[in-house]
């Protein structure tokens, strides 16, 4: 089974322009997210997916494997479907490269253990939601899914709502996803729903259309960064971090 990483990489985000480029603790944030993704041992090959000038150079300057994308890509999944499209692979693991927090670890619990016997294959992580801040926050997506890990809807909106009782968890999704081909293509080739554009999240299109898609459960403190708020409070975690484990780990 060949699975390959692709850390999609967009320069012009609408909240934080220039994010996968922003310095924490005198790397690009990146750097951060390629060097937790090359622990992963069942990735055969890992690539960003740039779709700027400035991020291949700096990735060429970091060396990192990059590939140019087009800057008309609608969604992260369109991005690594042009990938997929020139470099072959069983599965697709994306690493978004706005969670510089994310460890090894957690981004290898995505990949099956061996190939699914299902026509499309889809499957992604999510963690509990430990602040009360998480789950109010648009930014965060909060998922609810059955005791096996089946999604049954996505929402930017605190779901399930506590009527009838609060002994539940909140949980949310990590920036970490696994696609097969034919799930890629699909995603595509099939329009938007009337729920994906209104949440604005691009995997509600599976659920609309009656797609499968697992999310298996992982502890992390991984923290997406969409703001400049979020980025300044990865740097302190991450200043923490590296005080507590000694410094930069370079392999």
């Amino acid at each position: 089974m060949k699975v390959i990483g692709i850390i999609p990489a967009r320069y012009d985000s609408s909240r934080l322009p220039g994010k996968p480029l922003a310095d924490i603790c005198g790397r690009p944030m990146i750097w951060w997210v390629y060097q937790q993704a090359k622990k992963v041992q069942r990735l055969e090959k890992i690539y960003v997916a740039a779709d700027d000038d400035r991020v291949r150079d700096t990735c060429q300057a970091w060396d990192i494997p990059v590939i140019m994308t087009s800057k008309d890509n609608p969604t992260h999944l369109n991005r690594i479907y042009e990938v997929a499209q020139t470099v072959d692979a069983d599965l697709y693991t994306v690493i978004c490269g706005d969670e510089p927090l994310i460890k090894s670890e957690v981004i290898g619990a995505v990949i099956p253990d061996s190939m699914p016997d299902q026509k499309y294959i889809a499957r992604a992580l999510m963690r509990e939601i430990k602040e009360p801040t998480e789950a109010i926050d648009p930014g965060n997506i909060k998922i609810a899914a059955n005791d096996r890990g089946d999604c049954i809807y996505l929402s930017r909106s605190p779901i399930p709502f506590p009527y009838k009782t609060v002994l539940y968890k909140f949980w949310k999704i990590v920036g970490i996803e696994c696609y097969n081909k034919a799930a890629l293509d699909f995603f595509v080739h099939t329009p938007a729903g009337d729920l994906e554009r209104i949440e604005d999240i691009a995997i509600l299109r599976f659920m609309e259309n009656k797609i499968g898609m697992h999310f298996t459960r992982v502890v992390s403190d991984a923290l997406s960064v969409d703001t400049q708020r979020d980025l300044e409070k990865v740097r302190l975690l991450l200043k923490q971090r590296l005080e507590t484990e000694g410094g930069i780990d370079k392999r």
